[in-house]
């Protein structure tokens, strides 16, 4: 009879071990999903928040410069993120091909801070051949693409 309540006591507290382990693995597999899912909203809000728009005239000749090899962009901050102004966090794609934050400058016209509302000139330097052209500008993930030709 001795015997039998030793085993159930061994089996009772082998079951109890196993289940610790078991609570303490799935403690820390919330605990890690929790702060995964904490990071990504925060991700998603701001880039949700960041919104801008290409203001440009695709038909004024102020947009491609056939002396300097220049484009120019008005581009306004339309969302509640302020925007870096020093080519941080902006890409910039002319035909498909990448444009290193070098080849371009942003300066904003209505103020010093790329604020909601302020518009920023970007000036690319990328010299282009007559035709159709197209213009990625990726800010915080919203992209705005403007196509224009030069003569």
């Amino acid at each position: 009879m001795a015997s039998e309540s030793v085993s159930t006591l061994i089996l009772f507290i082998a079951a109890m071990l196993l289940a610790a382990a078991i609570a303490g693995t799935l403690v820390a597999n919330v605990n890690d999903i929790s702060n995964s899912i904490d990071t990504q909203s925060s991700n998603v809000q701001q880039q949700l928040d960041t919104d801008i728009e290409i203001i440009s005239d695709a038909g004024s000749d102020a947009i491609y410069d056939n002396d300097t090899g220049n484009i120019t962009l008005l581009v306004k901050n339309t969302g509640q993120e302020t925007l870096a102004n020093d080519g941080t966090g902006i890409d910039v794609l002319v035909d498909g091909r990448f444009v290193s934050s070098n080849n371009f400058e942003i300066e904003v016209v209505t103020g010093e801070v790329w604020r909601r509302g302020e518009v920023a000139e970007i000036i690319i330097e990328e010299p282009l051949e007559s035709g159709e052209h197209r213009v990625v500008v990726d800010v915080g993930g919203d992209r705005e693409v403007f196509e224009f030709y030069v003569p």
